[in-house]
């Protein structure tokens, strides 16, 4: 078995190499190739915490995952990760394990990697502006994603606490300088949303982190951090403005986001607004943007395939280039 740390993954894979394999997980999906059930949640209530268990085969590949990525939010004031995981990857011919990745660093580059596919299929080719709203543990590979398929002047950054705001972009100006984007924190979402041409959402809010008003035309929205019911960071004033909504998977947003749950029982939308999954554009079986002045939306919940295509490609990259610590 074959551990890989997140400076293992680093050395060996991208976030334009997790772009690519979101991509193929995309298509796995709508191919329906990908056994691939809802994720199982069990909530720890004494400690505010879930534990959220997504498995995933795909017969083609001969490859199957288990991931385990645990929501303790508490674990910030005992300095560990406040969402702690681990990605099993299994051999699909014999059914033993043959990796163990660093689970949080693969779902931060498959999920910054989605919005980074929605981006690359659906966004307008020339993007100035692009603004991030959340500085947490998924936010810097959202930021990078967004600037390695568009090539943009600045980003502005806005999350509820200035200083951690102004950390999180100075950290991220020198990580990805050689992007040669401006990473600006700047102190009210109407400020990092104006004239933006890329936005994406990455918090656990209840409520509306943007106005939908004030979204230019042209925009794609990616909306990533709302994966129970009753978390709603998107705006609904921006979905009937919307030429087009994707999803990942519109099963699965539609057993867990309130994003699109909520707007949905309000009468805001109906399920005929839907356009589809962004695995259909990627196949291109479904149309994507048709003009600069349409405002997209896609929202992901994140599927188990991302997981094991993501750990199977750096499984396969790992072996190539000696990397990793071999176990048992």
């Amino acid at each position: 078995m074959l551990l890989l740390s997140r400076e293992d993954i680093k050395k060996v894979f991208s976030i334009r190499d997790a772009v690519e394999a979101d991509k193929k997980a995309f298509a796995y999906v709508v191919d329906g190739k990908c056994d691939s059930p809802l994720r199982t949640k069990i909530q720890a209530p004494r400690y505010e915490g879930c534990f959220l268990f997504m498995p995933a085969y795909i017969e083609e590949m001969d490859a199957a995952a288990l991931k385990t990525v645990n929501i303790f939010p508490h674990n910030i004031d005992n300095g560990l990760p406040s969402s702690p995981a681990q990605v099993l990857l299994i051999d699909g011919k014999t059914g033993v394990v043959t990796a163990v990745l660093d689970g949080t660093y693969v779902t931060q580059l498959r999920t910054g990697a989605s919005s980074g596919v929605a981006f690359d299929m659906l966004a307008k080719k020339d993007c100035r502006i692009g603004a991030l709203i959340g500085t947490g543990g998924q936010a810097a590979t959202q930021l990078e994603a967004m600037i390695a398929v568009r090539k943009l002047e600045e980003v502005r950054v806005y999350d509820l606490n200035y200083d951690r705001t102004k950390n999180f972009a100075e950290q991220m100006q020198e990580e990805l300088k050689s992007y040669g984007t401006k990473i600006t924190a700047v102190k009210s979402s109407d400020e990092a949303i104006d004239d933006a041409d890329l936005l994406i959402t990455v918090t656990p809010s209840s409520k509306p982190v943007f106005d939908g008003t004030k979204v230019k035309k042209g925009c794609t929205v990616s909306c990533v951090g709302a994966y129970q019911h009753h978390m709603q960071e998107m705006d609904p004033a921006i979905l009937p403005r919307a030429s087009k909504i994707y999803f990942d998977s519109q099963e699965a947003v539609l057993s867990e986001s309130g994003d699109i749950l909520i707007p949905l029982e309000e009468g805001i939308i109906t399920k005929d607004d839907f356009t589809g999954d962004i695995g259909k554009v990627v196949k291109g079986e479904l149309v994507g943007r048709e003009n600069d002045d349409e405002i997209i939306v896609y929202e992901t919940v994140g599927v188990g395939a991302q997981d094991l295509v993501t750990a199977k490609i750096i499984y396969e990259k790992a072996l190539e280039a000696g990397v990793g610590t071999q176990w048992g």
